[in-house]
């Protein structure tokens, strides 16, 4: 007698792209040196290098919730698709 194959659902979904776009962004953004690599504009008496990047760490933060409330409703998804069996 043959059994039915598992159906999984596929790896790489445009949910998790976005996750890996919103963890990947801030990588880029701080390695790419010479786009913040100057003193204008200043905010509030503060270079914009060092600005920039304290900006950033926010930003980073904002997008790591990002990534990770994505990835719960992602795993929410996949465990419903099965049945509440888990992986």
């Amino acid at each position: 007698m043959s059994e039915t194959p598992e159906v999984r659902p596929p790896v790489v979904t445009p949910g998790r792209v976005i996750i890996a776009l919103c963890l990947v962004a801030p990588f880029v953004a701080m390695l790419w040196v010479g786009s913040y690599a100057k003193t204008d504009p200043a905010f509030i008496g503060i270079p914009f290098f060092y600005w920039y990047q304290m900006l950033w760490v926010l930003i980073s933060t904002a997008l790591t919730m990002l990534a990770y409330k994505l990835w719960q409703r992602d795993q929410r998804a996949r465990k419903g698709a099965n049945g509440g069996a888990a992986k």
